[in-house]
């Protein structure tokens, strides 16, 4: 229990399918030091029968849904069953160190700051990254940021575009502000789009280096990834861009959506990507009023933005067909010249 002057964070973590580590990282967060927490555990749909024993052995609340959220659901669920003023987020196959969230809360607290993204490492080498802050590319692309590097070269802590949702804490007013996650997104890039929008009404997202997670991380826990991830960039970038950033940056835009449609004809998600627009299309009218909304509430420009934006991929996270590479140099010369007039 608190007592009075330790700072109480509420962490939603996420359960769905076999979930081989989900034990250790409810067992991690309950052992935190220097925070009290309270966990909610959400079953999406785990598979594992020792769920509910797992939660009552470190007095974490269990809440079951009707059918699975997602991710952005689920986690909008969980929030709803705790009122502390951190809310932190913690994937199921991620292992907080002890001091984590303390380190996570106490960065979250300082003024103008949003959000605190922890130093995500790799559980297979956790001297190596799994994600330092993650970057956001002008077409609304976003990858793990510093993947495979040196932790020892992402020390310094500062400013990132966007979090990673594997290990993070906000301030819940400001969870509370933003409407937490879009439901619509259901998995990938929401911790991008609530990133994005806690820039745009004047709060930071800070990297904490000394805020380790250890992640068992795969590239998909998901047969519809390519879909979500594409469908979900295209969401971000309608809903959360102002309208001179759109009309400067449409001809790059509609040029990297065939690029991409090719990519996805080689790569065998050809289908994934048709479905992607296929949903925007026949869900426009949730687009305009996301879009009215988030447009709407946010006080900073996309001018003030701009130096979050890059315009290189990482050839590690993000590795380009031969015959696109050239295109990359051009895209950049592009938006040299219209990221001015934003």
């Amino acid at each position: 229990m608190s007592d009075g002057s330790t700072p109480r964070v509420g962490v939603v973590m996420l359960a769905y399918g076999p979930e081989p580590v989900i034990d250790r990282a409810i067992a991690a967060v309950a052992a935190s030091v220097g925070v009290d927490v309270v966990l909610v555990v959400v079953d999406n749909g785990c598979t594992r029968a020792d769920l509910a024993a797992l939660c009552e052995a470190h007095g974490a609340t269990l809440v079951t849904p009707t059918r699975n959220l997602g991710f952005a659901g689920g986690v909008n669920v969980g929030a709803q069953h705790l009122d502390a003023p951190f809310l932190g987020l913690v994937n199921s196959d991620a292992i907080v160190e002890v001091d984590a969230l303390r380190r996570l809360v106490g960065t979250a607290a300082e003024p103008g700051v949003g959000i605190a993204s922890g130093s995500i490492r790799l559980a297979e080498d956790e001297s190596r990254i799994n994600s330092a802050g993650n970057p956001v590319h002008v077409l609304g692309l976003c990858w793990a940021g510093g993947l495979g590097d040196l932790a020892a070269d992402h020390a310094l802590a500062g400013p990132v575009p966007s979090a990673s949702g594997a290990g993070l804490v906000v301030r819940r007013e400001l969870w509370d502000r933003l409407g937490g996650f879009p439901d619509e997104f259901f998995a990938y890039q929401e911790d991008l789009e609530l990133s994005w929008r806690t820039w745009q009404l004047g709060y930071s997202v800070r990297y904490v280096p000394d805020a380790v997670v250890v992640h068992h991380y795969e590239f998909s826990r998901n047969s519809r990834k390519m879909f979500l991830l594409e469908r979900n960039r295209l969401l971000f970038v309608l809903t959360c861009y102002g309208s001179r950033t759109l009309a400067l940056l449409a001809p790059a835009l509609l040029g990297f959506e065939a690029a991409m449609a090719v990519v996805a004809a080689g790569q065998g998600w050809g289908r994934e990507k048709l479905q992607g627009w296929s949903w925007v299309l026949r869900h426009l009218d949730w687009v305009r009023r996301r879009r009215r909304d988030v447009q709407g509430a946010r006080t900073v420009p996309d001018r003030g933005l701009v130096p979050l934006w890059i315009d290189h991929f990482d050839a590690t996270a993000m590795p380009l067909p031969t015959w696109a590479q050239p295109l990359q140099g051009v895209l950049a010369a592009y938006w040299r010249v219209v990221r001015r007039f934003v």
